[in-house]
């Protein structure tokens, strides 16, 4: 059940974002243009990304959502729990470890960055543009993160499978239609 009467209580992100429609609009071209524009990184990694800072932040909206997503890319659901629980054990390769870790302290301790943080991502063979990429998932999901717990979303498993599907075959897009004026 949401915080808001006015929402369903079966609220999803998209309910909320209807809210303010306009705002809702550029949210929905923001995740299109970071999660789907072409990159070094995949669209089924950047869904990684996502469900693993959703995860660290206990969103159990997005985390639902971006973890369907991400394994309806391919990616393995194990995976993400083992990052979750303990990211230098979780058998990443080097090259992921580095960034994940970068990823992981920008959602966690954001302030205590330090230069080097971003060396050791290039250093193990990331460019800066892939680096730039996950730090634009970072702060898109710390954002939508605080966005559906401020507004009391939580979901259920099924509204996660389908939604994860959905994105997985449609993009984000489609979110457009339900916010016209």
């Amino acid at each position: 059940m949401s915080f808001f009467s006015r929402l369903p209580g079966d609220a999803g992100v998209r309910h909320a974002m209807a809210l303010n429609k306009p705002a809702g609009r550029a949210l929905v071209q923001l995740h299109t243009a970071v999660m789907r524009q072409p990159s070094q990184l995949s669209a089924g990694e950047r869904e990684l990304i996502a469900a693993y800072v959703s995860g660290l932040n206990a969103c159990r909206y997005c985390h639902g959502v971006h973890s369907v997503t991400a394994e309806t890319f391919g990616v393995d659901p194990a995976l993400l729990t083992r990052m979750i629980d303990d990211l230098e054990r979780s058998g990443l390769g080097d090259k992921w470890l580095s960034l994940m870790a970068y990823v992981r302290k920008l959602t966690l301790s954001s302030s205590r960055l330090v230069a080097a943080d971003a060396q050791a991502v290039l250093a193990a063979g990331w460019d800066e543009q892939a680096l730039h990429d996950a730090i634009a998932v970072v702060c898109l999901f710390n954002f939508m993160n605080r966005f559906a717990d401020g507004h009391g979303i939580k979901g259920e498993s099924s509204v996660f499978v389908a939604r994860g599907k959905a994105l997985m075959e449609g993009g984000y897009d489609p979110l457009l239609e339900t916010l016209a004026d």
